[in-house]
């Protein structure tokens, strides 16, 4: 079986922690293939799959894809272009989905997480881009949806959360660098106030056991049907 995460920085695993490395142990009769890429948008990532195609052999592709175009507009360099209103988002997003429905015999569309943790903030655009993703999701065969951003959400209603939200690009560089091991992470994730991500984007070992225990659902029923 070949697997394929395509996405972002949560996907590529930098900084933060890596949901893709705790997959990779618990299935390890499974090829994962990571194609995460950080600062990716949905447009910058039609035009790397555009221009690199993809294997044509996946039996599954995750496309987790999404914060960067409204998280961008956060910080002060915006490193890819971002698209400019929700309609934009959905046509680059099904040009996407395209490319990969090409490759992958099951695309799952999986919805943006979090930015920061106060879930009543920036997360309102995301619920938005969730509900774009949703109804493109329903517009095909072999495509799946995974709402990440209700599932965050939900683990965070009950608790105190904070304002936190790194837009300094100069602390994404330094947590890059210098926090790489989980434990590091999760300790700094603690004195930051924050329950599931880093710094309101990315992702401590909870957060990233949250799509661990989302991705596992849909690999294990594939399994159990092919």
């Amino acid at each position: 079986m070949k697997i394929a995460c395509i996405g972002d920085s949560l996907t590529e695993g930098r900084p933060g922690v890596s949901f893709f490395n705790i997959l990779k142990k618990k299935y390890p009769d499974i090829k994962f293939v990571n194609l995460g890429k950080a600062g990716e948008t949905v447009k910058s990532l039609h035009t790397r799959l555009s221009k690199n195609k993809l294997d044509q052999d996946y039996d599954l592709a995750f496309l987790w894809i999404g914060v960067n175009d409204i998280y961008s507009r956060l910080l002060k360099v915006q490193a890819q272009p971002i698209t400019r209103n929700s309609e934009e988002f959905r046509e680059f997003y099904e040009h996407v989905l395209e490319l990969v429905m090409q490759s992958s015999k099951k695309v799952v569309l999986v919805s943006p997480a979090l930015i920061g943790e106060n879930i009543n903030s920036s997360n309102r655009g995301l619920l938005n881009l969730s509900m774009i993703i949703k109804e493109i999701s329903l517009e095909h065969k072999n495509t799946t949806f995974i709402d990440l951003h209700e599932a965050f959400t939900e683990r965070l209603e009950n608790l105190r959360t904070t304002d936190y939200l790194s837009t300094s690009v100069g602390r994404l560089v330094k947590d890059v660098f210098f926090y790489r091991r989980p434990k590091r992470v999760d300790r700094l994730a603690e004195e930051r106030g924050l329950h599931l991500t880093l710094d309101g984007i990315h992702l401590n070992s909870k957060g990233a056991n949250i799509v661990v225990d989302k991705y596992s659902q849909i690999i294990e029923g594939f399994q159990s049907n092919n």
